[in-house]
């Protein structure tokens, strides 16, 4: 009895459960399904300028709506994948892009990330083995003389 009253509740309460959204609406779809599918893979790869860190296809946005309108556009006007995406890119930058490219100023950022691990290394590397051979230098020094040893016992007072 009890595992039936649990199959009600959860099927009762599934339509609730969260589901992945996508903000298409019925009137942006195309007709033509490879066509749509075109545009829907286009649009997973560019970002929802309002929303941040968003494709335009799950953002409810005003201007996610504009570019999905555009990309479909520029897809029924014949453009291929590539010269779509260089539409929207040459319009809106590089930062419409979810995965940026590996040219031109993005280098830089690209290389950053590591070439900043590389020198937090090497100066960790570097103060470990100054830190080292100065303890090794202090181990070698020479001990205290028996007369020097006495003037620090009489200065501490002991």
């Amino acid at each position: 009895m009890l595992r039936i009253l649990t199959l009600l509740l959860a099927m009762a309460f599934a339509p609730l459960a969260p589901t992945p959204a996508f903000a298409v609406f019925p009137d942006e779809v195309l007709e033509d399904p490879v066509l749509e599918a075109r545009a829907r893979e286009l649009s997973k790869g560019l970002r929802c300028l309002v929303c941040r860190n968003e494709s335009i296809d799950e953002s409810n946005a005003g201007l996610a709506r504009d570019l999905r309108l555009l990309v479909r556009e520029r897809l029924v006007a014949g453009d291929s994948d590539e010269e779509a995406m260089d539409f929207i890119v040459d319009r809106y930058g590089e930062y419409v892009l979810l995965q940026p490219t590996v040219r031109g100023a993005n280098i830089a950022l690209w290389l950053a990330g590591p070439l900043m691990l590389l020198v937090a290394l090497a100066i960790g590397i570097g103060y470990l083995r100054r830190r080292s051979a100065a303890a090794v230098a202090a181990e070698g020094a020479e001990a205290l003389s028996a007369e020097e040893t006495a003037r620090l016992k009489d200065i501490l007072g002991q």
